[in-house]
């Protein structure tokens, strides 16, 4: 097993991986901005290096400040999590070549799937169904108009590179096409250095769901599916396991498809296949090179600790874990809970959390890096930790979330929780009646 791993990476995931290498008895180096020293990640870690200042791209973006920082500690391998160069090629690629393991897939894989029109070509040629839209990426507004008569408004503009809401564009009809495109051509310039768009048919009313998979060199194995359709903006506010609107033959048909894709690929690490569905079909959307934020949900329904598989994977090549061995029990819900007012159209919220108290009991974790003192800076993401709560069935998994927000306290900073019990008893979610533009359509908030 590796003796020493290095975390590339800040707050409640890179916790979450020291948690699983202390559990392997791995040695961690923590790095961390000028203004993370007294984060929780650095507190819990056996070293910890300064790499920069808070602008992310002195930081943890700095790649070749995060070689010194591995030279210096001498660590084996790296640890990306999620988000900052997790999906980054090029630096799992220089770690490759400095004979340094990257615990994910090889930088081929990640460059490969990382391209969302390649992605898709890949998963239209392993059989999964993909969305209508643009066999490649579209330069001129010509071009594009032609392919959106085609396929028939309403369309999606999306960066070729990217992810997270960042140069994605909803066109309703021909007159607000050009200047959304030219909008979101400068977004994927600006958060991904690429301003390569290409065109979807959009889905008015779809559900996002996705399938965890575990793949080495001997077997690809799949955990089950997430629900991951209460968004704002995008972006996943509340995900659960199982789906509640899957039938059994569907589900079947998505796992051997994801299954037979990943294996195809020669895939090796955890990943993420990720689909939208509407009117009982699914439809290809991305693959994530990487650990979910929501991987918890799995974790509490499966018994598997993935950070721990990744690990062993990287160090193997092999996935321990056969089909057989994944029997996922009762349903789990994740709540995001971000230092934003959801008030004020979910603006940031920094300062010093001055009163915090954790939930806790049956079936009840939270995976965070917060304490009572803890300053929310405002150069990061506004995540600052996910409440998971599992139940025999989806009806107890809800009333213990709710218990849960209910002794939730966070003071100092405005937070999500009020909207989380506020959604969780919405009558729409209850009954899971609702897709990924609920939030944005309804005005529930």
């Amino acid at each position: 097993m590796f003796k020493k791993i290095l975390i590339a990476n800040r707050g409640e995931i890179a916790v979450r991986i020291i948690r699983a290498c202390k559990e392997w008895g791995i040695q961690t180096v923590a790095v961390h901005s000028d203004v993370d020293r007294e984060s929780m990640h650095v507190k819990l870690a056996d070293e910890s290096l300064c790499i920069g200042s808070h602008q992310p791209s002195n930081s943890y973006l700095n790649i070749p400040s995060l070689m010194s920082a591995i030279e210096l500690t001498n660590s084996e391998a790296v640890h990306p999590g999620y988000g900052f160069l997790s999906e980054n090629y090029q630096f799992a690629e220089i770690l490759e070549k400095n004979k340094i393991k990257f615990i994910g897939p090889s930088s081929k894989l990640i460059k490969m799937m990382g391209d969302k029109i390649q992605a898709k070509i890949i998963a239209k040629k392993y059989g999964l169904p993909v969305i209508e839209g643009s066999e490649n990426g579209v330069s001129s507004i010509n071009e594009a108009k032609s392919i959106c008569t085609k396929i028939g408004y309403p369309i999606l503009i999306k960066a070729s590179g990217g992810g997270g809401g960042k140069g994605m564009k909803i066109v309703h009809n021909e007159n607000e096409f050009e200047n959304h495109f030219v909008t979101a051509k400068q977004e994927a310039k600006k958060y991904f250095g690429n301003d390569e768009v290409y065109i979807e048919k959009f889905f008015q009313n779809p559900r996002h769901i996705e399938v965890q998979v575990l793949s080495g060199k001997n077997r690809t194995v799949h955990l089950h599916e997430r629900d991951c359709s209460v968004q704002r903006r995008h972006q996943k506010l509340i995900e659960e396991t199982p789906s509640p609107i899957l039938s059994n033959d569907i589900r079947k048909d998505l796992f051997e498809k994801t299954v037979n894709m990943v294996s195809k690929i020669g895939y090796e690490g955890a990943g993420t296949v990720e689909f939208i569905y509407q009117d009982e079909k699914f439809y290809f959307l991305e693959m994530n090179t990487r650990v979910q934020v929501e991987h918890p949900v799995t974790e509490v329904v499966t018994g598997i600790d993935i950070i721990k598989e990744q690990i062993w994977i990287a160090y193997s090549g092999n996935t321990a874990l056969e089909q057989k061995d994944i029997n996922p029990r009762g349903h789990a819900i994740e709540c995001r809970i971000n230092a934003e007012d959801p008030k004020k159209n979910f603006q940031p919220s920094p300062g010093k959390i001055s009163m915090c108290h954790i939930p806790s009991g049956f079936r009840t974790r939270v995976d965070g890096a917060i304490y009572q003192g803890y300053k929310v800076t405002p150069y990061y993401d506004s995540m600052i930790c996910k409440l998971i709560c599992h139940g025999r069935n989806r009806n107890e998994a809800i009333q213990r979330m709710n218990r849960s927000l209910d002794e939730f306290v966070i003071e100092g900073v405005n937070t999500t929780i009020d909207l989380h019990k506020k959604l969780l008893n919405h009558s729409k979610f209850i009954n899971s009646d609702f897709n990924v533009s609920w939030l944005d359509k309804d005005k529930v908030i």
